[in-house]
């Protein structure tokens, strides 16, 4: 296992900087195991948005890693997050992504809470000697709404939703999120893929010119990229040069002003992925959101949808519109992407790879996997079982 050279005693080089993170833990059921306890249960994760919940007893969930998280709207007004289990058999107790209800109400035995997770109501109450009520309401999640978002997250420990993204606070701002409203529904899209190669493509810059010949002919060769210590940015903006492509060139032409917009951003299509799987893709037209949830080592689930402000010229509609089907194009060269690293990464031959100094995001992401899990260092797999012995001492 390389270790990081040191001198006076302080990290000076660490010789696997410059590398990929390698194969076998992009397939590794034990690695996997750990991976989602160090890293996705810390994480932050989007459920909602305030506009999806803003009425008394609407709800929606998420379902992360085993757990079914419900967050509603109290009658209080009150946004509160917690386990979608019934604390009395542990029944889940609301089914499906969305609803409304005056009540949650198990459908196993009517076991009832109210809005804000107390215990309302149990049939034969008293027949449960042991029952305490004042602590039977339902296990709250620790929540986080930042800019009219919905965050959750199983661990604590880490930095805030906020403090990840102040690096990036007075740009993100004219964008108005808090006003956001819903384009339709969350879509969930299934990949045979490792949730890192879904994390990996999302911030490489590189494969832009080669692989998205759309992207390239609406930003030219002006993509850039950067990363923040939780937060990558990418952005590209709109040439003027009229795209060959009906859909980029309409899109390019139709796309309205957005008088709430600082001029560098009327033409601006802009990127963020915030530690370790949530992304936004803020467009002058709409935003979206989506996540890279980890099913298995080789599964992952996309979870995405589009917000927008209110608008109703004809130009808007159609630039989303049109912003639809290029990105659908873009969605669709970017699932055989990942498919052919996933499968080329079965290989015996393919351990790490070199990463160019562009590769600024992809470098950051090793960094943190490799600080919180050292066995990423390793270039081959460990025996079975090394979870179980304690992490390996990678820094000396």
């Amino acid at each position: 296992m390389a270790e990081v050279q040191r001198i006076n005693g302080a990290p000076d080089v660490d010789p696997d900087e410059g590398w990929s993170l390698p194969a076998w833990i992009y397939r590794d059921p034990e690695f996997f195991r750990v991976e989602m306890e160090r890293v996705m249960r810390p994480s932050w994760q989007v459920v909602c948005h305030l506009s999806d919940i803003a009425e008394p007893g609407q709800w929606h969930t998420l379902e992360f890693l085993g757990e079914s998280i419900i967050v509603v709207r109290g009658k209080d007004g009150a946004v509160r997050a917690f386990t979608n289990v019934c604390r009395h058999r542990g029944s889940r107790i609301v089914d499906g992504s969305s609803g409304c209800a005056k009540k949650l109400v198990c459908p196993y035995h009517a076991w009832t809470y109210n809005l804000d997770g107390t215990l309302a109501g149990v049939p034969g109450k008293g027949g449960y000697p042991t029952l305490d009520p004042a602590n039977s309401g339902l296990a709250p999640v620790e929540m986080e709404v930042w800019r009219g978002f919905v965050f959750v997250r199983l661990e604590g420990g880490g930095p805030s939703v906020r403090d990840m993204m102040a690096p990036y606070e007075d740009r993100i701002a004219p964008y108005r999120f808090e006003e956001l409203e819903a384009l339709g529904r969350v879509t969930l899209r299934p990949r045979p893929v490792n949730w890192k190669n879904v994390a990996d493509n999302y911030s490489d810059g590189l494969h832009i010119p080669i692989a998205h010949p759309g992207l390239t002919r609406l930003f030219g060769r002006g993509y850039g990229i950067e990363a923040e210590e939780n937060v990558d940015r990418m952005w590209g903006a709109l040439v003027d040069q009229p795209s060959p492509n009906l859909s980029e060139r309409t899109y390019q032409s139709l796309l309205p002003e957005v008088p709430h917009l600082p001029e560098d951003a009327q033409r601006l299509w802009l990127y963020f992925k915030l530690w370790p799987n949530v992304a936004f893709d803020i467009y002058p037209d709409q935003i979206d959101f989506m996540q890279f949830l980890p099913v298995s080592p080789t599964e992952t689930l996309i979870r995405e949808i589009s917000y927008a402000l209110p608008d109703e010229r004809r130009e808007m509609k159609a630039a989303r519109y049109l912003n639809w089907r290029i990105n659908r194009q873009v969605n669709a060269e970017d699932t055989a992407l990942i498919a052919r690293v996933q499968a080329g990464m079965q290989s015996r031959s393919f351990t790490v790879g070199p990463l160019s100094d562009e590769e600024v995001c992809l470098k950051s992401f090793c960094r943190k996997m490799r600080g919180l899990i050292p066995e990423a260092r390793l270039h081959e797999p460990p025996a079975p079982g090394w979870s179980q012995r304690g992490a390996v001492n990678a820094v000396n």
